[in-house]
């Protein structure tokens, strides 16, 4: 039977040769739920069915919003079987946000997990005159709500009856109406300079890029991956549907955010994918709780940890370790190295990966020390989420690798890095401008700056529009700096500035948790973010930190000045984007009273401001921040 390559006939395939193998787990009040390959393709056909009945027409577009949960998974799928285009949307997404995709994209239907993200809609459906239904999935607290256009998932499912022989055939005709070429999802951009654009990927786009990362870092159907980043990110996208459809591997489903370390522990993952925040929080909360153990504890772990990285420098530099040096090594691993990995749910784990930013190599450096082959990728939304990755026996903390199979990459004039593939996107939905902008001559122009190193792996510096000069000509990265702050466990997040200036500051955000805890041991008082961000100890802490990281720098590129910031920042007030990246640009005209005086003679600028809480309410600080000068 001549079917395309897509991701519903994967479905279909798994169903037919493997209908009883587990496909999803999903744990629900403290129970993992199993359902195989034919519950899986029966649900999908439910939700095709039902999205037909209702209107939904090739390429309508179906929007999802909620956490990680199968549901979430079956939608997508259910739309693509009817030629729709699904996409997701942020669950913490502010009503704003949510309006402009839904608007943007003409949305047909909306699936949304609980009553907040329905909610949410609902407010807008006056301005959404498209919208046919809302299809919830978690029915809590929904029992009083009656609009017509809502309809319970469960509902949906429990309509239709079929067997495998009607899945089967259903299947088929469908199938058979369905090309590689048809986009198959629309993913959200990063949006660092405004509103994220809508990147229209094929069905041959992403299973090129799960077949070209498979052959770098192998999967296959015995494999365990838990989910729990979100789903509207290209890098779950590539793991959570596209690499399981492909190479039949178990997809297990946390029952909280809350629940993910726990979670994983019990499922022990084959491989893991993170973006680095989520690697920066594991090595922070390792070192706090470190703060916290005995001081026999403590002892150990500073008298083993020099040899871990010892032991990963000469991974690094391809030198075979002594004998001693594996003598001490395989001493640590056994007292150290892996009670830790198995406290982070990694015991079993084969190959973990990072990408989305850069991660700093401090943070890299510790998870190899640990044993944890963490390896970085390079790609972009556009190009099906990775062009570039370490192979197993060749990682650094420098580099982002080699390209994958079928992936040329140059480096313009200018230092931009250009991508050609099969993975990369057709162009942004609605937006031929920025299409144009992006794609050119069938080259994906990145909008990053790097160069190949003497072995042919790629560097990436920064952003093009983020690579700064100071007023002297003295060029440098504003993420490199960051990244080597934010290895700190102090240091949540940092922001540089010193473009055209006569030195280098920083804007930081201190850790509430963990420098709250600092503060408790040190019996320092203190009552909210506001008031701890401002503490003298505080402030001596951290310079503390920023001291041993100049260190490291050239003299020309250390940190002159820091202030800590008043408040946390966040992707509701538009200062990050929805996958943590910060908005730089925004943040330096937002705070430019703040910004203004770190290059002025003086100790400290007065701030009048009004702060927006987590449940709506608003806050007004005023507060004099301090404006920390380094020694030299």
């Amino acid at each position: 039977m001549g079917l395309d390559r897509t991701l519903p006939y994967y479905l279909y395939k798994n169903f037919m040769e493997q209908p009883a193998k587990t496909a999803v787990r999903e744990k629900d009040l403290g129970i993992w739920q199993e359902s195989d390959w034919k519950d899986y393709a029966g649900d999908v056909v439910k939700l095709a069915l039902y999205f037909e009945h209702i209107g939904i027409k090739p390429e309508d577009r179906v929007a999802v919003i909620g956490d990680n949960k199968p549901e979430w998974v079956y939608a997508e799928l259910a739309a693509q079987l009817v030629g729709a285009i699904p996409f997701g949307i942020y669950q913490d997404s502010v009503t704003e946000e949510v309006k402009y995709l839904l608007q943007t994209s003409e949305t047909s239907l909306v699936i949304a997990e609980d009553q907040e993200q329905t909610d949410k809609i609902l407010e807008l459906l006056p301005e959404l005159p498209a919208v046919k239904k809302i299809i919830y999935y978690d029915n809590k607290g929904m029992y009083q709500y009656d609009d017509p256009k809502l309809v319970y998932f469960k509902d949906i499912l429990a309509r239709e009856k079929v067997g495998s022989e009607w899945i089967k055939r259903y299947m088929e005709g469908r199938l058979k109406s369905i090309s590689e070429n048809d986009a198959a999802v629309m993913c959200t951009t990063s949006g660092t300079t405004g509103h994220p654009k809508l990147a229209m990927l094929t069905h041959k786009n992403l299973l090129t890029m799960a077949e070209s990362l498979a052959e770098a870092d192998p999967k296959n159907d015995r494999d365990e991956f838990v989910s729990f980043l979100p789903l509207p990110w290209i890098g779950e996208q590539m793991m959570c549907v596209v690499s399981a459809l492909r190479f039949r591997f178990t997809v297990n489903f946390p029952e909280s955010t809350d629940t993910v370390q726990a979670d994983m522990k019990e499922i022990g993952p084959d491989f893991v994918f993170s973006p680095p925040r989520v690697w920066e929080n594991m090595a922070s909360t390792v070192q706090v709780k470190i703060m916290d153990a005995t001081p026999f504890k403590r002892l150990v772990y500073n008298r083993l940890l020099p040899v871990g990285y010892e032991y990963a420098d000469a991974k690094f530099s391809k030198k075979q370790p002594s004998l001693m040096l594996k003598l001490r090594y395989a001493f640590a691993y056994q007292m150290l190295f892996r009670k830790l990995k198995e406290r982070m749910g990694f015991s079993n784990l084969r190959s973990a990966m990072t990408g989305g930013a850069a991660l700093g190599p401090d943070t890299f450096r510790f998870f190899h020390a640990l044993g944890i082959n963490l390896k970085q990728i390079y790609g972009q939304t556009e190009i099906s989420g990775i062009s570039c990755i370490h192979r197993s026996d060749d990682v650094d903390f420098t580099s982002v690798g080699a390209p994958i199979k079928g992936t040329e990459i140059r480096i313009t004039d200018e230092g931009e890095i250009i991508s050609r593939s099969d993975a990369v996107f057709t162009g942004y939905y609605g937006n031929s401008e920025a299409t144009a902008e992006s794609l050119r001559d069938g080259w994906l122009y990145s909008g990053d700056a790097g160069y190949f190193d003497e072995n042919g792996k790629l560097v990436v510096i920064d952003r093009m529009k983020d690579l700064m000069r100071l007023k002297d000509g003295t060029g440098f990265s504003p993420q490199f700096i960051e990244n080597k702050i934010k290895f700190s466990p102090y240091i949540k997040e940092a922001v540089t500035l010193g473009d055209r200036r006569d030195y280098i500051t920083l804007i930081l955000n201190i850790d509430m948790g963990i420098v709250g805890k600092w503060a408790e041991n040190s019996k320092i008082a203190y009552t909210t973010y506001t008031d701890l961000s401002a503490k003298e100890e505080v402030y001596a802490l951290v310079a503390g930190e920023l001291k041993a990281v100049n260190a490291q720098l050239l003299p020309e590129m250390r940190v002159k000045k820091f202030v800590l910031l008043y408040k946390e920042l966040d992707a509701d007030d538009g200062e990050l984007t929805r996958t943590r990246k910060v908005r730089r640009s925004f943040i330096e005209e937002k705070y430019c009273e703040i910004t203004k005086a770190l290059y002025e003679d003086t100790e400290s600028v007065h701030i009048k401001a009004v702060i927006k809480l987590q449940d709506g309410r608003e806050r007004a600080v005023e507060t004099d921040m301090r404006l920390y000068l380094m020694e030299n």
